[in-house]
């Protein structure tokens, strides 16, 4: 589990934070105010029970101990699709929750791939990961981090030009070096 995790502190270091994919990682990166948590079992319903524990565990700890979760499932959902339905399920959960608005769901995986895209454009390597993961955020930590940010809503397309410019050869690389290196 141990490398898992490491593997995914790389990958935030040199992905994420490196090319400034998300102006809003560094702090709570820095501040080592990421859990981290993995979920070995490979079943729906058991990833349902971690991420409700770790919605309940973001929901009751002050911002100032853990700021944002990352579920990492190293054993499932290695289909794209299966980790689509997954994710349709945890924002379901949401929902019944009442807390939309409160958490938001940001997704993350190896074979991502968006919509109207094809498989091996270098845009979709703007939320690929080295294992499939769910990024549960607060929704006012993320509000008060765009409130100092001019234009967030051009992050995605700056985003898709960080990897157009960089090349799909380099990000591979990159992301092979992330997964490589003890």
């Amino acid at each position: 589990m141990n490398q898992i995790i490491d593997q995914t502190k790389r990958w935030i270091n040199k992905v994420v934070i490196g090319l400034n994919l998300c102006p809003f990682a560094k702090f709570p990166f820095d501040k080592n105010l990421i859990k981290y948590k993995v979920v070995a079992d490979k079943n729906l319903e058991k990833l349902m029970k971690e991420v409700l524990i770790e919605l309940n565990h973001l929901i009751t700890t002050p911002a100032e101990e853990v700021e944002t979760t990352l579920v990492i499932t190293p054993n499932f959902l290695a289909s794209f699709e299966d980790y689509l339905n997954a994710l349709s399920s945890l924002e379901e959960l949401l929902e019944q929750l009442k807390l939309n608005g409160i958490i938001q769901i940001a997704s993350f995986h190896p074979k991502y791939q968006f919509a109207g895209s094809g498989i091996d454009d270098v845009e979709n390597y703007t939320n690929r990961s080295p294992y499939p993961m769910f990024h549960l955020l607060r929704e006012d930590s993320l509000e008060k981090a765009i409130e100092n940010y001019q234009n967030p809503e051009e992050i995605p397309e700056i985003n898709m030009e960080i990897m157009r410019t960089l090349g799909l050869q380099k990000i591979k690389a990159i992301l092979n070096d992330i997964r490589t290196k003890n």
